[in-house]
């Protein structure tokens, strides 16, 4: 992999992260559609002396920028794709339009994640005029697919990367953790998430001749209420306790007097560092195959482990992130590791990794948006934690 200079020839010039977040929302990245929008950070890079490699997987663009060649190497990782915007008669302005109205700037991926994108982009022309500069190496790794599958963006990115003997020794995922304030929180971990469906197949026939029938839906009913009794755990340290919620029950007959050919749940756990995925995916199994046993009937069953759960515990990485935040908020975050998956379940394989960016209250709704002080404050927070992890971990 070859990277940039260790530092710029010239201090660069300071980009602002308004205009450049406001060029992101309008490009309609909608995964996998990437519409100009690396383009548009592969410019601004290139711009600071980053050695930019495009890394497509299938239908998904990617994007690995690296500028020196010392470690440490400090990653920050994001994605450019977004969610679709919903009815667009539903929002006040267009969804990818980039406007600023009333101190907010509007559109989606404003806070999910363009905005912090930008953010780090404004980070690094401030950051890179500085001495400490090029006491290693700085890297972006920027994905099309995180809101989609993510079979095709960050984690084949790694493993492409890990392939040419790339080492990232520190990272920082820019997704929205705040949940309310610029401030609240740091996601120094993620639950696992693992995704389920149950089929038992019985036998169509009249309600009135039911020895003429199999009825699926009694064995699914008694497969859910065996995963329902069990207490996975009470919560371990750092993480709340692990939750199964049956999603969907579906057995697509709308007739009072039919008994269906068969049933199906959906269901998904959330899973903290208590459990392994594969060991939930047994099981799940065992207890499928017990009711398959005692109803004498056929279940089949699709279980998909989304990620495992993972912490990076508190020390001197995350500490240096809580300061940061807290010299430019004046307040403390906590570190946290509740709510949904994000690329980050990848990247803990490769390196420590925390989650830090805005505040998500609008993520994935109509009319997304983030307050312009809350980008440019984000930036200021990216620029001294790059100060004080080049002062702390890298090279003299």
């Amino acid at each position: 992999m070859s990277a940039g200079a260790d530092s710029p020839a010239a201090p660069p010039q300071a980009i602002d992260p308004i205009a450049l977040a406001r060029d992101l929302i309008r490009c309609r990245s909608i995964t996998p559609t990437d519409d100009g929008a690396l383009d548009v950070v592969q410019q601004h890079l290139e711009t600071l002396g980053f050695a930019v490699t495009r890394m497509p997987f299938s239908d998904v663009d990617n994007l690995y920028a690296r500028l020196g060649t010392k470690a440490p190497n400090f990653c920050f990782a994001g994605h450019t794709d977004v969610v679709p915007p919903g009815k667009v008669e539903d929002w006040d302005v267009d969804p990818f339009c980039g406007e600023v109205h009333d101190g907010q700037l509007m559109g989606r991926g404003a806070a999910d994640m363009k905005g912090a994108i930008a953010a780090f982009i404004a980070a690094l022309s401030h950051f890179l005029a500085a001495p400490i500069a090029n006491r290693g190496s700085i890297s972006l790794l920027i994905t099309g697919d995180e809101e989609g599958a993510g079979i095709n963006g960050t984690k084949k990115v790694l493993q492409a990367l890990a392939a040419q003997n790339e080492r990232i020794d520190h990272c920082l995922v820019g997704e929205p953790s705040n949940p309310a304030a610029l401030g609240d929180e740091i996601k120094n971990g993620r639950r696992g998430s693992f995704n389920g469906v149950i089929t038992v197949n019985g036998q169509q026939g009249h309600v009135a001749y039911p020895e003429r029938a199999q009825n699926p839906i009694p064995p699914l009913m008694a497969i859910i209420n065996r995963l329902y009794a069990r207490l996975l755990d009470d919560g371990v340290p750092g993480f709340q306790a692990s939750n199964l919620e049956v999603t969907s029950v579906d057995v697509n007959n709308p007739a009072h007097n039919i008994i269906p050919a068969s049933a199906s749940a959906r269901f998904n756990i959330r899973f903290n560092v208590a459990h392994q995925g594969a060991q939930l995916v047994q099981w799940v199994r065992e207890e499928a195959a017990a009711e398959e046993q005692a109803h004498k009937c056929a279940i089949t069953l699709d279980l998909n482990i989304m990620g495992e759960a993972f912490l990076t515990p508190p020390g001197e990485f995350t500490t240096l992130l809580q300061d940061a935040v807290e010299q430019v908020t004046k307040r403390r975050p906590k570190l946290t590791t509740g709510g949904g998956t994000s690329d980050a379940r990848f990247i803990k394989d490769y390196a420590p990794v925390a989650e830090f960016g805005l505040v998500g209250a609008s993520m994935h709704k109509v009319n997304e948006q983030i307050g312009v002080d809350d980008i440019t404050a984000l930036g200021r927070i990216y620029e001294h934690i790059l100060q004080q992890y080049f002062v702390k971990f890298g090279t003299p």
